[in-house]
């Protein structure tokens, strides 16, 4: 492999890494945001929906810092952060779905997840 390989290759994977990272940012606001419109003495169904947002948003969160950061995680626990990410936003984004009003936060959901598996595919 040349050098010019192996750098065009850095600056894809770390192109990569910022767009999953700000696609979790984006998605944490988004639910965060859901989550605080929901009335606190409101059905169950909607505190599912304030519950799942919360957990999006802090899985969201600490997947960014963990790509945003230049921390030493291995790729194995790199892998695992992704894969939980996207787990937690597709299972938010069904959750959503069944809300009146809530869609752009199962958007961002969905582009969350689908940038965090785009993500693994460039790792080993």
């Amino acid at each position: 492999m040349t050098s010019t390989t192996s750098t065009q290759e850095l600056f894809r994977f770390l192109e990569d890494r910022f767009a999953c990272a700000q696609a979790c940012t984006e998605c944490a606001r988004a639910c965060a945001l859901r989550a605080s419109l929901v009335d606190p003495d409101a059905s169950e169904r909607q505190e599912l929906v304030r519950r799942k947002g919360i957990m999006c948003a802090e899985v969201c969160d600490a997947t960014c810092r963990v790509l945003a950061e230049d921390s030493r995680m291995d790729e194995a626990g790199l892998r695992a952060q992704l894969e939980w990410c996207r787990t937690v936003c597709l299972e938010c984004a069904h959750v959503l779905d069944r809300h009146p009003g809530a869609e752009d936060g199962a958007a961002a959901c969905r582009t969350c997840a689908a940038t965090c598996t785009e993500f693994l595919g460039t790792l080993g």
